[in-house]
């Protein structure tokens, strides 16, 4: 009789073992299948491959969001300027509403000479430019442009009393003995050298102040640059030595009027397109014609409406006018 409880004992401890065995066998089987399945899901091209894709494609924003932008400016009023500590004007204006409209709300400026600002672009210094600064198809080779957020003309101050009877810059270009001074890495040097000008009439100095300085020590006869900026300038200035000359010509030239916008460096696409993204919004809802105008412009003749002109076009009519 003990003989045969433990046969009995023994295949039912051969029977438990097997069914352990089959159940071990059924779960690994069905943790395959989960396996598979989980598999399936990572990969099925309309689910998480997608939003895989979109974080990709929202890395540099998402970026920007949580450490900030840096904006290089060059002190140009009314285009980016600092007054108390604070950065100021259309252009900076304009950056930080687009900046905004991306979720990107710690806006810093990080001041630079004008002919720094895009050396310090492609250094890494700053993420964007914001100075107005005039789409060409010079620059472009070396930064990527947003599109038009505003357009302008140019002006022109001199001695008081306008001695040399200046309302022109073919007014220069017939007088050697004139003297013109412009800030470095302005667009104004070549609208003067297509204008007739001699190079060697034209001097340049760091900033809009330091020219205004050298006409008023008599080290040069006149200086130009962006209307706007003329205009703020010679107020600022607040002396009798110089004058604006209201019936100055604007040169009938390409590239007046020239078109402001950002810039960026050119690997970095995705905040490029982005940003245009955000400034058509802004360009058709009316806030960058309201910048525009809180900052002194006219709405008139300083707005671009959207799609009116695009960078592209500007910098390929540029490029067919060098030829």
């Amino acid at each position: 009789m003990k003989k045969l409880l433990k046969v009995l004992l023994f295949a039912s401890l051969l029977l438990l073992v097997a069914a352990c065995g089959t159940d071990d066998n059924d779960n690994d089987a069905t943790g395959d299948n989960g396996a598979n399945d989980n598999e399936t899901e990572q990969t099925d091209p309309n689910d998480n491959g997608t939003d895989e894709n979109d974080s990709d494609e929202q890395g540099r924003i998402a970026e920007l969001q949580e450490s900030g932008v840096t904006i290089g400016f060059s002190n140009e009023a009314p285009y980016a300027y600092e007054e108390n500590g604070e950065l100021r004007g259309a252009a900076v204006d304009i950056a930080i509403a687009v900046f905004n409209e991306l979720g990107i709300d710690n806006v810093d400026g990080q001041l630079s000479e004008w002919g720094q600002l895009i050396p310090g672009l492609q250094a890494g210094h700053f993420d964007a430019i914001t100075a107005g600064m005039a789409i060409t198809a010079d620059r472009s080779e070396n930064v990527n442009f947003g599109e038009p957020e505003m357009q302008y003309g140019e002006g022109l101050v001199v001695e008081a009393g306008n001695p040399h009877d200046i309302h022109s810059f073919e007014d220069i270009a017939n007088n050697p003995d004139i003297t013109v001074v412009v800030m470095q890495g302005a667009t104004a040097h070549d609208f003067l050298l297509e204008s007739g000008v001699s190079e060697d009439q034209i001097e340049t100095a760091p900033d809009v102040p330091a020219t205004f300085s050298a006409v008023q020590a008599g080290r040069a006869d006149a200086t130009t640059g962006t209307e706007m900026t003329v205009r703020m300038a010679f107020d600022s200035a607040d002396t009798d030595d110089l004058e604006i000359v209201e019936t100055f010509e604007q040169p009938d030239i390409h590239g007046v009027p020239s078109y402001g916008a950002a810039a960026f460096r050119l690997d970095d696409t995705e905040l490029l397109e982005a940003y245009n993204e955000a400034l058509q919004t802004l360009l058709e809802d009316g806030t960058v014609e309201e910048l525009l105008e809180a900052n002194g412009f006219s709405a008139q003749t300083n707005f671009v409406p959207a799609g009116e002109i695009t960078t592209e076009e500007i910098i390929e009519a540029d490029r067919a006018a060098e030829e």
